[in-house]
């Protein structure tokens, strides 16, 4: 089997592209995708750029949770496919210079694994402590009043030893105990399992959890948590060029180094959300979103640019499997769709960081739609609904709201074509299409030399030829503009600019004289420019890099 191997930090110059699953490519025609449909794409990823793909879990599940609730680590949901053809995608991609990364699921397991179901029989069960369990409240309820993200309690009644045990998730997801070194030794084996069939690497889901200290009611962040990575990076990481990336949610800018500086032995990377997180109400959450304000996610992604100025990386990202498609939420999906697209992703892909392109987003693909609550499949989307109905929300309220930011919404099925089945599948897809996707395919957007395609080909190129976007340093202009963005990277001689305007409205501005730049434009959107000096206007969606040598 071909096996991926690069120089060390190769991933700081490639970009990866995240494929989930169950929308990307139907192969065998039953409406789900599957392993060799992904295999039956790698040409159109290898043609894109793509360096690493990114798999969302693929493992054996009862799939309470969309394959994040895992019953066994060593084996395929069957629909998806089998181990062969796991190994066929690793060495496929292999040949053509594409690792796999796989999804590391180990904050919690299915109920129905082995170990859990070991676990609940008897106190005194061997795997016992392998989870988090504690006795009942005075009045034989839960021991506290602790929620689980996806609505309910987060303590769920184990009847057989009449102990409760914490789930954070769904019911069907009991939470491990990271202080058992038992579990963590289990943990261990299985990652060297993977990484020795050839796998890249891992994304890290909710890692900001396995620290967690219960009765002291420290869930993200726990006070073992850099303990346990540590532990983990000694184990089973050191010596191998592979990528780690670990979701954060709770993620601030001070903690980029801990988790990810050069000398910590923990981390290559993270998912930060604060950008995601600052467009919801503070007391409904995502249900109630706010306006998109492009200077409230500009102030956080600089941010982050900062804390990792000098050490430390970041994973760039606008979308994936659980939030909403980034032309939908920060773009305008109907009248400027491609062009703001393109600004977008120009803006992002200029940072200092590895970006990410979620399936679908590099042709333009915008979210799902739903005008029924029996229409969505997300176990999020569906317990909130019920909450949300019992607290007197208007139902028409919480479906807004559930098409603008739940997580079914950027998970319909990849358009590959506008024929039948979008191309996805000759079968009954297991969501529905998007209406409003009808013309948007790869087919098609391939086909336009213009395309999202190509301008995710070039700036792909670029990231991969021009060290300046790997290594440059970031410097930030004009942030008291409520819609643009102008930065640059610097390395040596050379100049980076970029200027984004992020609005569908006409955007003015005097160019700060340090931001003065004339140059060759590398990209654009609107129409190329040598130049930014004065008094500059830029259209709706007008983003231009311009690259200079002093």
């Amino acid at each position: 089997m071909s096996r991926f191997a690069l120089a060390p930090g190769w991933w700081r110059r490639r970009t990866g592209y995240q494929v989930w699953p169950r929308s990307f490519c139907d192969f065998d025609g039953d409406g789900i995708g599957d392993l060799p449909g992904i295999v039956s794409k790698l040409d159109h990823l290898a043609d894109l750029g793509v360096g690493f793909i990114w798999l969302s879990p693929v493992y054996d599940s009862p799939m309470a949770d969309m394959g994040y609730d895992i019953s066994d680590y060593r084996a395929i949901w069957p629909p998806f496919g089998t181990m062969a053809d796991m190994d066929r995608l690793i060495g496929e991609a292999a040949v053509r210079d594409m690792g796999v990364v796989m999804d590391l699921v180990v904050n919690h397991t299915s109920d129905r694994h082995p170990w859990f179901l070991e676990a609940r029989t008897d106190r005194t069960a061997p795997r016992r402590d392998w989870y988090v369990w504690r006795d009942p409240a005075p009045d034989g309820g839960p021991p506290d009043d602790r929620q689980s993200y996806f609505g309910g309690p987060g303590w769920r009644l184990a009847p057989e030893t009449g102990q409760y045990y914490l789930a954070l998730f769904t019911p069907a997801q009991p939470d491990l105990n990271w202080e058992c070194a038992a579990m963590r030794a289990a943990v261990w084996d299985m990652m060297r399992w993977w990484l020795d069939r050839g796998v890249a690497g891992f994304r890290m889901d909710v890692i900001d959890h396995i620290g967690k200290d219960v009765d002291a009611g420290l869930i993200e962040n726990g006070p073992r948590l850099h303990d346990h990575l540590r532990e983990m990076h000694r184990e089973v990481l050191a010596g191998r060029n592979v990528l780690t990336v670990g979701e954060a949610w709770s993620a601030e800018p001070a903690d980029a180094v801990p988790y990810t500086g050069r000398d910590r032995g923990e981390l290559d990377m993270l998912f930060q959300f604060r950008h995601v997180t600052e467009g919801w109400d503070p007391v409904q959450g995502k249900w109630r979103p706010r306006p998109h304000d492009p200077a409230a996610l500009r102030r956080v992604l600089y941010s982050w640019q900062r804390a990792t100025a000098e050490d430390g990386w970041t994973a760039l990202f606008l979308g994936n499997h659980d939030l909403p498609r980034m032309v939908s939420r920060y773009g305008d999906p109907v009248a400027h769709r491609v062009r703001s697209a393109k600004a977008l992703t120009l803006a992002l892909h200029g940072l200092r960081g590895t970006p990410f392109v979620y399936q679908g987003d590099e042709f333009g693909m915008v979210n799902g739609r739903f005008d029924r609550i029996e229409e969505f499949r997300d176990v999020e989307t569906l317990t909130h609904h019920r909450l949300a109905m019992e607290a007197g929300m208007a139902e028409a309220e919480f479906i807004a709201g559930a098409n603008t930011n739940g997580r079914d919404t950027g998970r319909t099925p990849v358009q590959w074509t506008d024929g039948p089945g979008a191309g996805f599948t000759n079968g009954t897809p297991w969501i529905g299409l998007t209406p409003a996707n009808a013309h948007i395919s790869a087919e098609a957007d391939a086909a336009d030399a213009n395309g999202l395609i190509a301008f995710h080909r070039r700036l792909i190129v670029l990231r991969r030829d021009m060290a300046i976007l790997t290594d440059g340093r970031f410097a930030a202009h004009a942030e008291d503009h409520t819609s643009v963005w102008i930065y640059e990277r610097r390395l040596g001689g050379e100049r980076l600019l970029i200027a984004a305007n992020l609005t569908g409205t006409e955007a003015q501005l005097d160019m700060p004289p340090d931001a003065t730049i004339a140059g060759r434009p590398l990209l654009w959107t609107v129409a190329p420019r040598d130049r930014l000096e004065g008094t500059v206007t830029l259209a709706p969606w007008e983003a231009v890099a311009i690259h200079a040598l002093d």
